[in-house]
């Protein structure tokens, strides 16, 4: 069966390539060689849920290549792995071109901009059928200047590739490294809800994670380094705002190698309760989350992590819709 992923990992990567080029009509032939034409994709707010690979380049690729004509696509990490008898890829990274036409309200820049993306694809009969995608929407207003809400409390900076630099591997995988990665990932999950709503070190991360762990998050929330950090940064605010969030829900979950990448849609669940996270007081909404992580181990502890939320799909349950602030913004400025 490893022969199989590897196998299949190589074919799905001749296909997207690392640095090719999306513009003039590279988009419309990536969809026609690697997508079924009853594609399944699943996407971020406000592109959200689309049928069929001619819907996927209507509402996904052609508006993105006419706001970004020069686009390209820099993967960091692709993995491959089995999850409920399927095959799935699962990869992250950036697509970088020039910022040439508005693109779903967001003023172009005319400079080059960074779109980080996390995405999930399950393949069958050797084309895929199904996708789940998060595109960090809001680190391209940003860039733009036109973030309505408040600034992250981690650091605002590109996410790196693993330090390793070993994110892509086309040449062979470790079936036992892979299962103690997914092992470890999920003894850490476990001990996430174990958080006894007054204490952090309840839950346990400092058993889970290096010293100087990186934590690479939406652009709103930011990079955090070690647990001090990522408690101030991320941890505190996030579970005082959710405290009583479940997960479940996954959709894929696979190990290749020392990673592992995980999505569910949605796979959090809770209520809005308490203030202070993004700037925005409690509404004591119930909402869901749409949320991807992929994960790095050393030896017996995990060392980055690079994590996706549909941040537009999670505050428009707040009665927060950032793209009409956006435009509001936009228009005082």
């Amino acid at each position: 069966m490893a022969d199989r992923l590897l196998e299949t990992k190589r074919r799905y990567w001749h296909r997207i390539d690392d640095r090719r080029m999306l513009g003039n009509g590279g988009a419309e032939r990536l969809c026609d060689e690697l997508f079924a034409p009853e594609v399944r994709f699943f996407g971020p707010h406000p592109i959200n849920d689309l049928s069929g690979r001619d819907a996927l380049k209507e509402r996904l690729w052609r508006p993105l290549l006419a706001s970004f004509p020069d686009l390209e696509r820099r993967t960091d990490i692709l993995l491959v792995g089995e999850f409920n008898d399927g095959i799935w890829l699962s990869s992250t990274g950036y697509f970088v071109g020039t910022f040439k036409a508005d693109w779903l309200g967001i003023p172009a820049t005319r400079k080059p901009t960074w779109l980080r993306y996390g995405w999930f694809d399950r393949v069958k009969d050797g084309q895929v059928c199904e996708s789940y995608v998060i595109l960090d929407i809001p680190s391209v207003m940003m860039q733009a200047g036109v973030w309505p809400l408040s600034p992250p409390l981690g650091l605002d900076t590109l996410a790196p590739g693993p330090a390793t630099r070993d994110g892509v591997d086309l040449h062979s995988m470790d079936a036992a490294g892979a299962e103690k990665s997914k092992t470890l990932v999920e003894a850490m999950i476990a001990g996430l809800m174990r958080y006894d709503g007054q204490n952090l070190p309840s839950m346990g991360m400092i058993r889970f994670w290096t010293e100087r762990f990186q934590w690479y998050g939406p652009a709103p929330i930011g990079t955090v380094r070690g647990h001090q950090d990522y408690e101030r940064g991320h941890q505190r605010p996030f579970l005082n705002a959710f405290p009583d969030r479940v997960g479940g829900d996954h959709k894929c979950r696979i190990g290749d190698s020392a990673y592992v990448a995980s999505t569910g849609w949605p796979s959090i669940r809770a209520t809005h309760s308490g203030g202070g996270w993004l700037g925005l007081a409690p509404t004591g909404r119930r909402i869901s989350m749409r949320v991807m992580d992929f994960w790095r181990r050393e030896e017996a502890m995990l060392a980055e992590n690079w994590v996706f939320i549909d941040l537009p799909d999670l505050l428009r349950q707040m009665d927060v819709d950032v793209f009409a602030r956006m435009g509001e913004l936009r228009a005082v400025r």
